[in-house]
């Protein structure tokens, strides 16, 4: 295991153009694979539900998709919450073609967000953050987007679980501590616990949420 790539003894990941272009590619092709990056989550998955309970309710509202892929999550929740304005971000326009009618998208990078300061709500990130490469500067990102007193959920993989499935070669899994004093640069209110996808199914260690308020 990688401890130095895990736990910051290395140098910092830089998010290079050709990099970006691979992982670009990388998630323009998976668009075509419905198996493993499908368009749709059951709505009663406990990530569901704690960032509905974590945000408030959306209505009137607008609220950011952090690496939407398909917009599955977008897709439930502009279902749950008609009145909110619902958007999608991600670098594969691929990805985003999926996204239904109703959610609003941009293709983009989560290290340089096309939004003016302060311009949503509330944001989330399910499983996108890991692939942000140059970390620092996604979390700042997210940050930077929601307005003051707006809340922000990042649901990803633990550190500690690092080669329980096989990653590409610029994924990175973070440990509690680690994401919380990320986003405690920028938010007052900051805590993390480990999930499962289902309210009666104890966390087996792989997930965690942080939650935070801007």
């Amino acid at each position: 295991m990688n401890w130095k790539r895990l736990f910051g003894g290395a140098p910092a990941p830089h998010l290079t153009p050709e990099l970006r272009a691979r992982i670009q590619s990388s998630f323009d092709h998976a668009a075509a694979d419905e198996e493993h990056f499908p368009s749709t989550i059951d709505p009663r998955i406990y990530h569901v539900k704690l960032i509905r309970e974590h945000l408030g309710s959306m209505a009137g509202k607008r609220v950011l998709d952090v690496g939407c892929g398909k917009g599955r999550f977008a897709r439930v929740f502009r279902e749950q919450e008609p009145a909110a304005e619902i958007w999608g971000l991600d670098i594969s326009e691929e990805m985003l073609r999926f996204v239904p009618e109703g959610i609003r998208t941009r293709a983009g990078s989560m290290t340089d967000l096309p939004f003016e300061d302060a311009f949503f709500d509330g944001a989330y990130a399910t499983e996108s953050l890991e692939h942000a490469v140059e970390i620092e500067r996604a979390v700042g990102e997210i940050c930077r987007v929601v307005k003051p007193g707006g809340r922000i959920v990042i649901i990803d993989k633990n550190a500690e679980q690092w080669g329980k499935l096989d990653t590409p070669e610029w994924e990175k899994w973070f440990t509690r501590r680690e994401l919380e004093k990320l986003l405690r640069r920028h938010c007052g209110d900051v805590s993390s616990r480990f999930i499962s996808y289902w309210d009666d199914v104890e966390p087996d260690g792989l997930f965690l949420a942080w939650l935070a308020v801007r």
